[in-house]
């Protein structure tokens, strides 16, 4: 992940507050199934409750044209679709969510927290899809005019329990009446993409940070605020 990443780019003077996280872009991402939603919504009473001003969005999608694709790429109508394609359409996604919300919000000051970013395109389409990392990061950066997330957290389970967690919950996505077509592939695709994931942890080991999201949610909850409170220096 390039060096130097510009989520302080912004258009206008961010707002004044005192609060670390105040114009912070943080990413939560994983496995299906891995209780990104679930740790986003934990995530969502601290900020509220720490008077931190902020947008959430999830990805594909955040945005009608987002959405558009997201039901492409998630639902049977995109069967038989090449992987490059499959990753282009992701990054399609992720410029319009950059240009149309994330920048912005970022420019009035506020925390951006999104389920899924790049770091999922490397997982999915780059380590398990095969498309090479080089032309997933090239063209990320042309998407996004090289807008990279100040932290990712990579909540990481075994794709047994993932898969366990999702059944359990009658889990299989819907998208109107469709199920989730990514979330159907085989279970050595999903482990290539867990493998991908810690791979990015020790590739961009500045701004990654592993958790394990085994065990409930506020032990897990528990252990994402240790990391955050750490890497941004946040007393209370």
């Amino acid at each position: 992940m390039p060096t130097e990443r510009k989520s302080a780019q912004r258009a206008q003077e961010p707002i004044r507050t005192s609060h670390p996280l105040t114009g912070k872009f943080i990413v939560f991402d994983g496995v299906d199934g891995c209780g990104k939603s679930t740790q986003l919504d934990e995530f969502e009473k601290y900020l509220s409750a720490a008077g931190v001003a902020y947008r959430r969005f999830r990805e594909p999608g955040g945005t009608i044209i987002g959405e558009h694709i997201r039901n492409i790429l998630l639902t049977q109508r995109g069967e038989g679709m090449h992987i490059r394609t499959e990753m282009l359409l992701y990054m399609a996604s992720r410029a319009q969510l950059v240009y149309q919300e994330i920048r912005p919000a970022l420019a009035a000051g506020m925390a951006v927290l999104t389920d899924r970013y790049t770091s999922s395109t490397l997982a999915y389409q780059g380590a398990a899809g095969g498309v090479p990392i080089s032309d997933i990061l090239a063209t990320a950066t042309a998407a996004t005019e090289n807008l990279w997330p100040d932290l990712t957290i990579i909540l990481d389970v075994t794709i047994a329990e993932a898969r366990q967690r999702t059944s359990k919950k009658g889990r299989f996505q819907q998208i109107g009446l469709f199920e989730d077509r990514i979330e159907q592939r085989a279970a050595q695709f999903h482990e290539r993409v867990r493998e991908g994931f810690l791979a990015q942890c020790t590739q961009f080991p500045d701004t990654y940070r592993r958790v394990g999201a085994t065990g409930r949610k506020e032990v897990v909850s528990q252990r994402i605020m240790t990391v955050l409170k750490t890497y941004f220096n946040i007393k209370k």
